[in-house]
């Protein structure tokens, strides 16, 4: 169906026209279902069971805790119970339940129908369901990691952790990373092309510059965790010694990677909170939110200085004093831009007239709670007062007053504030204040006698203490408050069901907000608009009870269904203008079964059978190759009407769609990963043990030249691939046969590289790094060779570059990692001062 020219059809008509394209079907087919509000919603779903099991855990480890040499655990039940309930909260529940919530709302928010990419927030889900299911697979086998949530080494390495519990931990979780990292491109690509039109960047709706923040973030946040994961689950398989003090290694190491995304990770989980209070507190304040500008400018330092606070978990184990200073400066400095976003939302409460209901409760909730985890954080950031209480209780308390109070609560004001979004129904709210008190009340019972057990010198980690130790009473406190807390989140659940089944139905709108998520029927449709509308003013002060009925009517953009396809608005990132129309694959099963593929891949690598591992991975970039054929065109199409009088090219002919932003973010976070990866092996040179090694493997000078050469070749190629368009097979083939080159000659160093691996952390660092080049450059040849194969099969041309243009960026960059790799070893051996065999 093309675009209706003539007589507009009704909104009943425009529904089912949209709805055989956009719908679901029911049965097995939800499997393939890659909308975004299936995908968000089933995984903030997923969140809660994963919420339930943690919360079920701390359970146990309060019930242990309450009294003195308490035998109701050992200590490796309590080990993994303990290492469990942190891994869930902070992996499994925290941060993928704020991506669906961002997954369901940004679309909605921004004006659009769906995200960028639908198959890879649907292959994100899954990973992350698979991932998690395995963690939960090994609590139940009693294989569960035991080492605690944060891994340290050595505690983790294979002298201390010889089983599979560590192996699962660190499987599961860089399993379960895949799927962060993905939505965090997901979004970022999203809020940045996929806006309605008119929508500039200072008229983005607050929400989405919290979330365009916190996902790049995770995008520089999370390589440092998987890189870390990946290095100790190598020396626990082969024996590469990156932590091990006894060859070359350092333990240290370990700690720096995992908080070079661990403190960051505390705002990433913090700011979307924050986000929803910025659009919800508005709403029941009656007026503007206050500092909308300062609130953005806030953003980017407060991200800027998580990066930088990573030894802030650190000043114990022997950081010069100098560094100390520095950190402990930063991490006091931090707490100015939260409180830019504090008086914000005061200023904006004080300028209104707040309407009090159960989403302000829980608001007022999170002042309090936040207040107190921030005062605090910062005693915390003083050096001495850190001294005395590292590692013990008082450091438990701050970390949940800090993401219960400031994260659950938000969450919980969210909740119901968009539950009537997702349902179609208001509260019933009967139990609503009976639950929020027992949660409130529950939680500072918990958690603020956890302050005065750590002050009186309770460690963290312990699974029982003698009774002379005068901590018991406080405990049983703390655990009889953490059983009240249970029983109030049980009573929300309670409420939320009743919300589903006894709510009340309403007319659009029942807040009276000014976001474009209100101007559409409740529970929302698989498409979100009839027709993308227009935006003139800030995107948090329009009147969606107007633009409901008119772009359900088909006065916005895109107005019908055209010949069975999805389509979408892209716009040009500063200002908003309409660039391009983008056209969305079609559901598929293929996302499932590419998850199933990573999945045995990692499966492999847990049950040691290395052997099916590489066939496993091989299959992983194959059938992300067949993703590609539903959006192919093998004819120029003339640019799209898309109402209004206006004609856009599709993303296919545009110069840079989303999919091209999408593998430079991509090429980003790798480039974060391999810098983290110099980063730790100039550390070991510096701090480790048992260091200059005896030898270090040096790099022949013709090889090396030879592989330079073919490096700035396929470079060359590659840019000059997109110059050629059609006719550019015979560079892609050059361009193949010169990575073919580089990886024969990385694979010749890895052989004469691998004794001295097993032997040093400088060997081992030279081998990571020459197998990290030789993988991408691996990569290039499989995208060379797809380049080549879509030439032959006309989907290339003058205007149709798409396939070229991401190759291009990918070609230059493995070039760039390929000539660092070659010039690692001659950089380590001046350093070290040796001379290379």
């Amino acid at each position: 169906m093309r675009e209706n020219t003539g007589l507009q059809p009704s909104p009943i008509a425009r529904h089912k026209a949209f709805e055989k394209v956009w719908g679901t079907p029911p049965g097995w087919a939800r499997l393939a279902a890659v909308n975004h509000n299936i995908v968000g919603k089933r995984f903030m779903l997923t969140a809660l069971v994963f919420f339930t099991i943690g919360g079920l855990l701390a359970m146990l480890i309060r019930t242990q805790l309450a009294s003195t040499e308490s035998a109701f655990m050992d200590a490796e039940q309590y080990a993994q119970v303990f290492t469990m309930h942190g891994t869930v909260m902070m992996f499994l529940f925290a941060i993928p339940f704020f991506e669906g919530g961002a997954m369901y709302l940004l679309p909605k928010l921004l004006g659009t129908r769906d995200l960028a990419f639908p198959r890879m927030s649907a292959y994100g889900y899954w990973c992350y369901l698979f991932g998690g299911t395995i963690l939960i697979a090994a609590l139940i086998g009693g294989v569960a990691p035991d080492s605690g949530w944060f891994m340290y080494t050595p505690l983790s390495s294979n002298i201390f952790s010889p089983g599979i519990n560590s192996d699962v931990w660190l499987l599961g979780i860089t399993f379960v990373e895949i799927s962060a990292l993905s939505a965090a491109i997901e979004v970022i690509v999203s809020i940045l092309k996929l806006r309605a039109a008119g929508m500039s960047l200072d008229k983005m709706p607050i929400l989405a510059w919290y979330m365009l923040v916190v996902a790049t973030m995770m995008l520089v946040g999370f390589p440092p965790l998987i890189l870390g994961s990946v290095l100790l689950e190598v020396e626990r398989a082969f024996g590469l010694p990156f932590f091990d003090p006894t060859r070359g290694g350092d333990p240290l190491l370990w700690q720096h990677l995992f908080w070079l995304f661990g403190h960051p990770e505390v705002y990433i989980i913090f700011l979307p909170a924050a986000g929803a209070i910025s659009t919800i507190l508005p709403v029941f304040a009656g007026t503007p939110l206050a500092g909308y500008r300062i609130i953005i400018a806030a953003l980017v330092p407060m991200a800027f200085l998580s990066f930088g606070l990573w030894v802030h978990h650190m000043y114990t184990v022997g950081i010069p004093h100098v560094a100390l200073s520095f950190f402990s400066a930063a991490s006091a400095m931090v707490a100015v831009p939260t409180a830019i976003q504090i008086f914000a939302w005061l200023a904006t409460i004080s300028h209104g007239h707040p309407r009090f209901s159960i989403p302000m409760l829980h608001i007022f909730g999170f002042f309090f709670l936040f207040v107190i985890g921030g005062l605090t954080g910062v005693m915390l950031a003083m050096v001495p007062f850190d001294w005395q209480a590292h590692d013990t209780h008082f450091v438990v308390a701050h970390l949940h007053y800090v993401l219960v109070g400031g994260f659950v609560f938000p969450m919980l004001a969210a909740a119901y504030y968009w539950l009537p979004h997702i349902s179609g129904r208001q509260p019933v709210q009967h139990l609503s204040k009976a639950a929020f008190w027992m949660v409130f009340i529950g939680f500072n019972v918990t958690f603020f006698m956890m302050h005065l057990t750590g002050l009186r010198g309770m460690p963290r980690r312990v699974f029982e203490y003698p009774p002379e130790s005068g901590w018991e009473t406080l405990n049983l406190i703390s655990s009889m408050g953490s059983f009240v807390m249970t029983m109030g989140f049980a009573l929300i659940a309670l409420d939320f069901i009743l919300l589903f089944r006894f709510g009340r139905r309403y007319h659009r709108n029942p807040w009276k907000a000014g976001t474009l998520e209100w101007a559409m029927p409740t529970p929302p449709p698989s498409y979100n608009f009839a027709s993308l509308p227009s935006v003139e003013r800030r995107a948090d002060q329009l009147d969606p009870d107007r633009l409901g009925p008119a772009l359900a009517a088909g006065e916005g953009y895109l107005g019908m269904p055209r010949d069975g396809r999805m389509e979408l608005l892209a716009v040009d990132i500063a200002s908003g203008r309409p660039d391009h129309v983008v056209r969305l694959p079609r559901q598929t099963f293929l996302p499932f079964a590419t998850a199933v593929a990573t999945g045995s891949f990692f499966l492999a690598l847990l049950f040691k059978l290395y052997w099916m591992a590489p066939l496993a991975l091989a299959l992983v970039p194959a059938l992300f190759l067949l993703w590609t054929g539903d959006t192919a065109e093998k004819e120029d199409l003339e640019d799209l009407d898309i109402g209004h009088g206006l004609a856009l090219p599709p993303h296919m002919q545009a110069p840079h769609p989303p999919a091209w932003w999408a593998m430079l973010l991509a090429l980003i976070a790798d480039a974060t990963a391999f810098i983290s990866l110099l980063f730790g092996a100039l550390f070991l040179w510096i701090s480790a043990p048992n260091w200059p090694p005896a030898e270090i493997l040096g790099v022949d000078p013709l090889p090396a030249l030879v592989a330079a050469a073919v490096l700035v070749i396929s470079a060359w190629t590659g840019h000059r691939a997109v110059q050629a368009g059609p006719g550019a097979a015979s560079l892609l083939l050059l361009n193949m046969v010169c990575q073919l080159v580089a990886v024969g000659i990385f694979s010749w160093l890895l052989l004469l590289a691998w004794p001295q691996a097993q032997a040093h952390g400088a060997g081992a660092s030279v081998f990571v790094v020459i197998a990290f080049a030789a993988l991408h450059n691996s990569i290039g040849v499989v995208l060379a060779s797809f380049g080549l194969f879509r030439i032959s099969k006309g989907y290339v041309s003058r205007k149709r570059l798409l396939d070229l243009r991401i190759g291009q960026l990918w070609h230059g960059y493995s070039a760039a990692v390929g000539l660092t790799a070659l010039a690692f070893p001659i950089l380590l051996v001046a350093l070290v001062g040796e001379t290379p065999r």
